[in-house]
């Protein structure tokens, strides 16, 4: 493994700029006849906004814990939580949202 001096990160946390994470939470309606329907337009949706470039990673979680999905966002926090406010599935209940401002490096990826 490479060695990281100080040096190296001290330059590499100026490459570093802010991204706004979502976390998403089920609500008790996620298990209501219909909620398939309305959490299949949110994943629509989502894929428009990974088209348009503002949700730049979207992982849904597949554990029993009631988060749903983790989203990093190129947008402010506040342009955020409308987006976030205008989701189908935000908008029916299903779930909830909490934004937080972050930074990452522009470049980061998931692993192929």
């Amino acid at each position: 493994m490479a060695e990281i001096t100080d040096d190296h990160m001290r330059e590499m946390l100026t490459k570093s700029r802010p991204y706004t994470v979502v976390l998403l939470r089920a609500t008790p309606k996620r298990n209501e006849p219909g909620a398939d329907a309305v959490v299949w337009e949110h994943g629509r949706r989502n894929f428009e906004l990974r088209e348009r470039g503002v949700l730049a990673i979207v992982c849904p979680i597949t554990d029993d814990s009631g988060w749903s999905g983790i989203g990093l966002f190129d947008a402010t926090p506040e342009e955020t939580a409308r987006i976030m406010d205008d989701d189908p599935g935000v908008k029916a209940g299903v779930f909830t949202y909490e934004v937080h401002p972050g930074r990452s490096f522009p470049g980061d990826a998931l692993p192929a």
